[in-house]
């Protein structure tokens, strides 16, 4: 086996088609598919945890997961569809046994959901079947099936009773029914009359099932039959108004905003419309596919039709935003692609990917932060990009013509056109000072100083797929569909060597790390190619290959495939089979890069993912790199952009010491204002206290006069009584002489 190894470590993008792709985990952590397993991704601290799906699955189709958030089941596309159920809790996501039909033929399993006690789960497979099966899924035990539809038409979801582990719900277009688990069968309770309407989602509002139709009806059923309605419709600034409907129309009805997405909590439910507006920018018109609620019920988030997240707070100063179309929604990780991705190129100064898509938009992002540094959404098509050493320019090609671009502070922005349509491939020499685009079956080398078409490659019978550079950019080799590989010198325009199977339609070519050999990859075989001369062969297991990638320490090289697999192949290239296989794309590989340090592969496919995977040897370390790497912080700003933001400087300057003279002029009015104020007490203050002074010297006046009058009243007192002492005296002395 390989000793060397690619680790899946960041993913970006989101697989749409997925049935109830997005749930959350925990209040940070939210799961949904990408590529070829489902992500556990904290939003918190940009942390990702990989949960892998079967060696041949053809895809996942459908997610689950319990009330209690400790399991989540995941459905697979496969010959025989199986449902795999993964504890959570467990660090790496432990692996129950998978879940399947039975004896029945079934290759894909739609919908699921778990009972409120999370130890039932409800599986509704595809036509023409259309089998409802129930799992008592811990002991891996079939406990009823029934066939919940005799149409052709798709069941859209399936659902327990949340107060009920034995009643569920199952809808669709013209289907709408419930059923009871009594007595080791599935039996249908009650069945409304709605053939002619198409129900996309539902929910269980206490013992009341809200359903919502692609003509904006949301109909309330209670005991199986439509009780209520309530009518969606769509005004021109993208606001939606709900109105009771008092007689309830069971027929079609008119063409409106359909509900695309229920969700029931403790406060009521959240529902979502396909917005139908010419006002709406593209952001505006994805259609919500999923709706979820954090545990707590604090945090709101969607995923689109266009393969988005979104998330938006449900605190109480926010809930009324929500109304207001997506202005208090944000990116939950990053955004991402929506179609194939087309190119993939790294640099040497920064630690920078570019990625161009069928969407019509270039990305930058920054692998070692896990963000998108820059991105522009054009008019036409990207087909290939390349990205200079430096990090500071990007060459694209669109179908109309191949652009050179400057990568500035917040824009990518056009410096040189060149008349080259549908450009497949291009790429940048090791030095920077040449570029190669290719246009059909020729090759196109110019100077980056001048631009000026130095040298033109005719040889190729058949489309040029890709070309590569020696170390010292003297050479360039290329591969095409006609079997060809073709070794050119770029200083003269001759071709050096070549190598023709015309059996072999190649996709891939690098240099080896010493750059003596040729590798390439084509329809089902890896070849090493030596002076026109084919020195090893290592034939793949299954599927063609699409994409090749080769370490710069030359330990291994990696080859992409049709299937969405990554192989890594021992180098010298074995005689014996010798790689390690991993699927994490849900289509195929089109483009591989390893960054300049060997730390990093970079593999990007038909699902609009971009994968970063960590390359690392047996015992999980990372490879220990002899190229001394320093990242530089440098960017570009034009001079118009400068002046501008120099003005906008400046007018945030005036603007300052405008603000700073008025605040000044306002302190001293209120500085003034208090002072006056400051005053004004002082003087009613001091008024007070000499007014409370003189009460108190007219109060000791009147204390003193009154000591006075009653140590007078004293005085006259005692004299009195001693005169009538010596009255009495002389009276009773005069008696007794």
């Amino acid at each position: 086996m390989a000793s060397v190894r690619s680790q899946p470590h960041f993913i970006f993008g989101v697989r749409t088609r997925v049935t109830n792709n997005l749930c959350f985990v925990d209040e940070q952590t939210v799961a949904y598919p990408s590529g070829n397993c489902c992500v556990c991704h904290n939003t918190a601290v940009q942390h990702q945890r990989f949960i892998y799906g079967s060696d041949k699955s053809q895809g996942i189709r459908a997610l689950a997961i319990s009330p209690n958030r400790c399991y989540l089941a995941v459905s697979e596309r496969s010959e025989k569809a199986t449902i795999t159920v993964f504890d959570l809790q467990h660090e790496r996501g432990r692996r129950r046994k998978p879940l399947t039909a039975g004896d029945m033929l079934v290759s894909e399993f739609l919908c699921m959901a778990f009972s409120p006690d999370s130890k039932y789960l409800i599986g509704q497979s595809g036509g023409p079947e259309w089998t409802l099966v129930l799992w008592f899924w811990e002991k891996n035990k079939v406990l009823a099936t029934v066939k919940s539809t005799s149409f052709n038409d798709p069941i859209t979801q399936v659902s327990f009773n949340p107060h009920n582990n034995m009643q569920l719900c199952v809808s669709g277009s013209g289907v709408f029914k419930v059923f009871r688990y009594h007595e080791g069968a599935l039996k249908q309770s009650s069945i409304a009359k709605v053939e002619s309407i198409n129900i996309l989602c539902h929910a269980w509002v206490s013992e009341k099932v809200f359903a919502g139709t692609d003509t904006g009806r949301l109909l309330v059923f209670e005991s199986g039959d439509v009780r209520r309605e309530l009518r969606m419709s769509s005004h021109s600034d993208g606001q939606v108004e709900m109105k009771w409907i008092k007689e309830i129309d069971v027929s079609g009805g008119l063409a409106a905003s359909g509900i695309t997405a229920l969700l029931s909590y403790s406060k009521g439910f959240v529902c979502s419309t396909d917005p139908r507006s010419n006002d709406l920018n593209p952001a505006e018109l994805q259609e919500i596919h999923t709706i979820c609620m954090s545990p707590a019920e604090e945090t709101l988030a969607v995923s689109t039709d266009r393969g988005q997240l979104y998330s938006a707070s449900l605190s109480s100063t926010d809930i009324s935003r929500l109304l207001e179309r997506h202005q208090c929604f944000k990116s939950l990780s990053q955004p991402f692609h929506s179609s194939a991705i087309t190119g993939l190129s790294t640099c040497i100064l920064k630690p920078l990917v570019a990625t161009c898509s069928l969407d019509r938009s270039v990305r930058i992002w920054n692998y070692e932060t896990k963000e998108l540094e820059l991105y522009r959404e054009f008019q036409e098509e990207a087909y290939s990009v390349a990205l200079h050493p430096t990090g500071l320019f990007i060459l694209v090609g669109f179908s109309d013509k191949l652009r050179l671009m400057n990568l500035l502070l917040d824009d990518i922005r056009t410096l040189k056109e060149f008349t080259l349509r549908s450009c497949r491939e291009c790429s940048f020499s090791h030095g920077g000072h040449m570029f190669a685009a290719v246009n059909g079956n020729i090759i196109y080398v110019y100077t980056f100083t001048t631009f000026e078409n130095t040298l033109t490659l005719k040889a190729h019978n058949g489309k040029v797929r890709s070309v590569g550079w020696s170390l010292d950019d003297s050479r360039l080799v290329s591969c095409g569909m006609d079997g060809a590989v073709y070794e050119w010198n770029t200083h003269t325009g001759k071709r050096e060597s070549e190598s023709v199977v015309k059996s072999c339609s190649y996709t891939d070519v690098a240099f080896s790390s010493d750059y003596k050999t040729i590798l390439t990859v084509g329809s089902d075989i890896v070849r090493e190619i030596q002076s026109c001369q084919v020195l090893r062969e290592v034939p793949a297991d299954e599927g063609s290959l699409t994409a090749l990638a080769v370490s710069h320490s030359g330990r291994v090289i990696f080859t992409g495939t049709s299937s969405g697999t990554i192989r890594a192949i021992k180098y010298p290239l074995p005689i014996q089979r010798e790689w390690v296989i991993q699927q994490p794309h849900g289509g195929p590989v089109n483009k591989m890069a390893i960054t300049y340090d060997d730390q990093f592969l970079l593999t990007v496919s038909e699902d609009g993912c971009l994968l970063i995977s960590k390359i690392v040897d047996k015992d999980g370390r990372g490879l220990k790199s002899n190229r001394q790497v320093v990242h530089t912080e440098e960017i570009l700003v034009t001079k118009a952009d400068l002046e501008e933001k120099a003005q906008h400087m400046l007018e945030l300057k005036m603007h300052l010491e405008e603000l700073q003279m008025e605040n000044e002029y306002q302190l001293r009015l209120k500085d003034m204002s208090h002072t006056e104020k400051f005053r004004e007490l002082m003087e009613k203050f001091t008024l007070e206290v000499e007014s409370l002074k003189a009460a108190k010297k007219i109060m000791k006046t009147k204390i003193e006069e009154q000591e006075y009058e009653n140590q007078k009243d004293s005085v006259e007192a005692a004299v009195k009584h001693s005169k009538q002492l010596q009255d009495l005296e002389q009276s009773y002395t005069s008696k007794l002489m």
